[in-house]
């Protein structure tokens, strides 16, 4: 079969052969799409194919749409020409189940894709033409956290940034800049009302998203590049919002073991594609069955009733409890747990760490045990049930091809928020104590083990990339393997920037000095010391 409009006409065959397809007119729901739009997306990435195009797909084939999505993308252009448009937009979604079972769709509710290209008269044209539209209630994102940033690293403005604060709405350069020239846009068409809604897997978004709006807005104003009144349009929470929102839902590269599945229904039809921007892009995405979005409920415009689809609209505090549930207690901080300890165990899959008698035992205590007595529960979403269906189904998942390489990623930028703020809760509580804490400390003992590049059988291994490896590796470095002396990593284990806290303010300190002792004391100390505490 051909993944394209006339390659599914026969949608009977592929409901013999177990897909989901489209219930729907997708002719009708393009041209309502085109003339009416509702939603506009940025990031035509992984995510967004398995998640939120899916669930309009659901919505459509119940006849609670009528319109589709019309995607974007500013990063890779090559993501529109090598994959949308040969296959007329399609994809598929498979959905590997914790039971070992697989589900397949084939989703059609994306019914226009166009290039965030301002050199391209055309596409930039109906790119405004959209933000034009009365009709348009959303522009959301999934562009990554650094998508939203106008600095590099060493906090300097971007080049392409800097030139298109000069030079206005025009011909943008950057992304974000683009994207201030489409909202404005729609406000010199009658200052229409939108909501402006980051989906990036980031805390607070919403602001990140506003904050460069608002830089972007004040420069073309105070530089007469524009009409007075856009910087008090995009500051007007009626004219337009900058929701925030959370998302949790795990969506790995499209892995090879999913497309020989694929395969005898498609034959070269899935043929990835790696584009010159090193973008791993295929006609099918792999993702877990569990899937949070929840929103703050600020839409100017009005919207549709997605909630039907299951996200779930609320409060803005709401939004922010929830993020910290999966962030500080309930999901985040387990996977740590097992990046650290898998690599130095020699695991390459996360979803088989929890067949490690010790490791699920670990992530079970870091959850319930250290984590759920801190967490305020934000009553749409049960702490205690998110925790059951992470170390039950989610992280168990044997089709999951996530490893703990890819995790252990950035960790020295992770633990202030995944461990810290447990810390905090528990000195600040007059119940808790903060002293009785130990499989938190365990963690951060594994994780300076981890930073010896040396595994539990005494053998080097890679590191996984950390902005901070050049300042850390040095100090462990002077750790010999085998040894004692633990005076050099005092000084990682008082940075309060890494951890979030001081942690020689409680026992932490030293009790992370001892179970580092225990666990570089030779060749299978790790697992020895993980089986005394567990």
């Amino acid at each position: 079969m051909k993944l394209t409009n006339a390659g599914i006409e026969n949608l009977e065959e592929l409901k013999s052969l177990g897909y989901g397809v489209p219930e729907y007119d997708r002719e009708q729901v393009t041209r309502n799409t085109k003339e009416n739009p509702f939603w506009i997306h940025f990031g035509a990435g992984n995510i967004f194919r398995a998640f939120q195009a899916n669930v309009v797909q659901n919505l459509l084939n119940r006849g609670e749409l009528n319109r589709g999505i019309v995607v974007a993308e500013g990063y890779d252009y090559e993501i529109i020409e090598k994959m949308n448009r040969p296959h007329d937009d399609l994809g598929i979604v498979v959905t590997l189940k914790a039971d070992g079972t697989i589900e397949k769709n084939v989703v059609g509710s994306v019914v226009e894709s166009l290039r965030l290209d301002s050199d391209n008269t055309g596409e930039y044209g109906r790119l405004k033409e959209i933000f034009a539209k009365e009709s348009l209630q959303m522009a959301t994102f999934t562009i990554t956290e650094k998508g939203y940033s106008l600095v590099d690293g060493k906090g300097e403005t971007l080049p392409s940034v800097q030139e298109d604060l000069k030079n206005g709405p025009g011909k943008p350069e950057s992304y974000i800049g683009k994207v201030a020239s489409l909202l404005y846009a729609r406000y010199v068409s009658g200052k229409l009302p939108i909501a402006m809604v980051s989906m990036d897997n980031c805390s607070h978004n919403g602001d990140k998203l506003k904050a460069a709006m608002v830089a972007f807005a004040k420069a073309w104003e105070d530089a007469g590049l524009i009409e007075k009144g856009f910087l008090a349009y995009v500051q007007d929470d009626n004219k337009v919002s900058f929701p925030w929102t959370m998302i949790d839902k795990i969506t790995p590269r499209p892995d090879k073991k999913v497309e020989e599945m694929l395969i005898p229904d498609w034959g070269t039809e899935l043929e990835p594609v790696v584009t010159s921007k090193n973008t791993y892009v295929a006609p099918f995405v792999n993702a877990e069955e569990c899937e949070y979005l929840v929103i703050e409920d600020s839409f100017p415009n009005g919207r549709e009733a997605l909630e039907k689809g299951g996200f779930i609209f609320t409060k803005r505090e709401t939004v922010d409890q929830v993020e910290k549930m999966k962030v500080c207690t309930c999901l985040n901080p387990l996977h740590t747990a097992l990046a650290v300890f898998g690599c130095l165990l020699g695991y390459t899959l996360i979803s088989k760490e929890m067949q490690d008698p010790e490791l699920s035992a670990l992530v079970n205590k870091i959850g319930y045990v250290e984590g759920l007595p801190v967490v305020v529960d934000p009553k749409i979403i049960s702490p205690k049930d998110f925790i059951d269906q992470v170390v039950n189904k989610r992280i168990p998942n044997p089709f999951m091809p996530d490893t703990p390489q890819r995790i252990a990623t950035d960790t020295s930028q992770k633990l202030a928020i995944r461990y810290g703020e447990t810390i905090k809760a528990y000195m600040k509580s007059e119940e808790l104590d903060v002293d009785s804490l130990t499989y938190i400390p365990l963690v951060f003992a594994g994780w300076l083990r981890y930073l010896m590049g040396i595994n539990d059988q005494g053998e080097k291994f890679e590191l996984s990339s950390d902005p901070l490896l050049s300042v850390l590796c040095p100090v462990m470095e002077r750790v010999e393997f085998g040894s004692s002396q633990v005076s050099a990593i005092k000084e990682i284990l008082s940075n309060q920037s890494i951890f979030g806290v001081d942690l020689y303010a409680s026992s932490l300190g030293e009790k992370t000095e001892r179970y580092f002792i225990e666990m570089n004391a030779g060749v299978g100390a790790i697992r020895e010391t993980l089986k005394k505490y567990l």
